[in-house]
This record gives structure tokens, C-alpha cells and sequence, in this order.
């Protein structure tokens, strides 16, 4: 299982995974998620994926080899054509893929988050969908998640703006929207790769690799739980006093038990 999140400001991007591939009692395997594609003042690209490993990692190979030749991420000419390229990847390892995975029943899983920024263009974020088509991340709904992504969305929803919230408060949204995950599903664990990239970057200069020890996420969590148990004691009381007899609200009735040998009270 896979959890990642792509946040996007008025500041920039953060975008953060976990590193779980798979659990069960006595097997953990941890791969990185967060691949990165940068040519130093001109383009950056990170890129976060979640589904079948087997295929994520062939579309990332073919992803790098067109890099490395100054084809593909290397040469488009705005960001839009750079999700179309992802998501070409995506469909041509379908093409190779597909058929045979969906012969045996196994379901052909690909979803990706493509951030990062083209100079000249602001800092974008997509989703692609594993029939290669994206979504962009607009700023009426600032962010993108892929994976198990109901335990972590709460405090994304209720939070992030993206004329208001900072990066480093994105920073936070997104360490703790990943650790609620992780609290609710053990199958999405340690460690969090988390990069920060601010508007007109061009290149990596904030990443941090946050394993299960990690004392800075372990603060992180702890002063999160201590707020939300501060926060219940403030939050205003349901009146029940006021309450409408209790016949309103669909409750039955029957008279009392008959006792054998006995009156009826």
C-alpha cells in the first residue's frame, strides 16, 4: 500500500510519500516513491507513485532513459506537455503490460503526481491516471493524493488555502495527514521522503528522508495528539436538555412484560 500527497501554494509545492511496498506479519519491504528529474535553472520535476511497483518502476526507467538522452522531461516545452509525456509512458507500458496482467486477473495499478515547475511557467502539480490522462491541481482545491488517501484527507480539507497557507505550514499539513495514515493503516509506513520546492527554485534544495525514529516526527506527533485531546475540551457541549420528547425520533414501545402466574403492571 502507498500513501503520497502533492500540496500547492502561492509559495510553491511540497509533496511527501511514505516508502511501504508491502506488509504482513513477518514480511516489510520499503522502496523509494519520489523520483526526480531536474536540469539545474531551467526544470524541475518530482514525481510520486503509487500502484503496482513492477510497473511504476518501468515507467520510471523509461522515464529516465528518455531523460538522460534530452528527450522527454528534458525537452517539452511547458508543463502540460510534460504530464502528457508521464502519462504516454504510463500507456505504453500498458500496451506491453496490460493484456497479460488483466488475462491473470490482476488489475493494471498506476497513479502518479507530477510537481515541479518550467522556467518561465509557474510551479504546476497533476495527477495521472493509470489510463494516462491527467488531472491538474487548481487553486480552489490545492492538493493531490494518490493511495490510501481517506485517513489523511480530514485535515487537508479542513486546512490548506493556497492563498493563505505557507510552506512551511504545508510542510506540517502534509508530515501530519501522513502520520494519520500511518496511525489508521499499518500497510503505509516509514520513512517519509518530503521535499519542499519554492516558486522559481529550479532545482532540489529542500528534502529531508524522515525515518520512523525520527525525533522531529516524532514531535511532530505527539504535539499534534495533545492539541486535538486540548481542542475537545474547548469545543462547545451538545444540549440535551432541550431535547423533543424521544417519541420524535422513531423510538418503540411496548407495554411491560407479562409475568407468568402474575398480574400485569
Amino acid at each position: 500500500m502507498t500513501y503520497c500527497v502533492g500540496i500547492r501554494t502561492h509559495q510553491g509545492l511540497v509533496l511527501a510519500s511514505d516508502s511501504r511496498t508491502n506488509s504482513g506479519i513477518d514480511q516489510v519491504e520499503v522502496c523509494r516513491k519520489m523520483h526526480n528529474f531536474v536540469i539545474p535553472g531551467e526544470r524541475m520535476f518530482t514525481i510520486l507513485a503509487s500502484g503496482s511497483l513492477s510497473l511504476t518502476q518501468s515507467v520510471m526507467t523509461r522515464l529516465e532513459q528518455e531523460f538522460r538522452a534530452g528527450d522527454g522531461l528534458a525537452s517539452v516545452a511547458n508543463f502540460y506537455e510534460a504530464a502528457r509525456c508521464v502519462g504516454g509512458q504510463v500507456r505504453a507500458v500498458g500496451s506491453l503490460d496490460r493484456e497479460f496482467m488483466e488475462r491473470d486477473n490482476i488489475n493494471f495499478s498506476v497513479n502518479l503526481l507530477v510537481g515541479g515547475q518550467i522556467k518561465g511557467e509557474l510551479p504546476q502539480l497533476y495527477l495521472i491516471y493509470a489510463q494516462g490522462n491527467p488531472l491538474r491541481c487548481t487553486r480552489l482545491s490545492p492538493f493531490l493524493q494518490i493511495g490510501e488517501s481517506k485517513y489523511g484527507r480530514p485535515i487537508l480539507d479542513r486546512g490548506v488555502r493556497f492563498g493563505e497557507t505557507t510552506l512551511d505550514q504545508a510542510v506540517t499539513y502534509a508530515i501530519i495527514s501522513l502520520d494519520s495514515t500511518m496511525r489508521s493503516n499499518v500497510a503505509v509506513g516509514p520513512p517519509i521522503d518530503l521535499l519542499v520546492y519554492a516558486n522559481d527554485d529550479l532545482e532540489v534544495k529542500r528534502y529531508r528522508r524522515l525515518e520512523a525514529g525520527d525525533p522531529e516526527l516524532g514531535e511532530i506527533r505527539s504535539s499534534w495528539e495533545q492539541a486535538l485531546r486540548h481542542a475537545i475540551t474547548t469545543v462547545p457541549q451538545i444540549d440535551f436538555s432541550a431535547a423533543s420528547p424521544h417519541e420524535q425520533f422513531g423510538v418503540a414501545f411496548t407495554r411491560r412484560p407479562i409475568i407468568p402466574g402474575g398480574a400485569c403492571n
